[in-house]
């Protein structure tokens, strides 16, 4: 592994989006009933993180040089 693997700033911006959504998510599950709206939101905002990383790193930000 390279030195310094993953410690960009895309990567942390992707891996702090996909955490709140999987947080959001898990805070709808916990509800009782099931909050289904907040579940989606949460699902969403997750599955953005990807497209997130992709679009910082062509930007340049996933060079450790930042």
């Amino acid at each position: 592994m390279a030195a310094g693997h993953g410690n960009t700033p895309a990567a942390w911006t992707a891996v702090s989006v996909a955490m709140l959504g999987f947080v959001v998510g898990s805070v709808a599950l916990l509800q009782v009933p099931t909050q289904m709206t907040l579940l989606w939101i949460g699902l969403v905002v997750a599955t953005l993180a990807f497209p997130l990383f992709l679009v910082l790193s062509k930007l340049g930000f996933h060079s450790s040089e930042h």
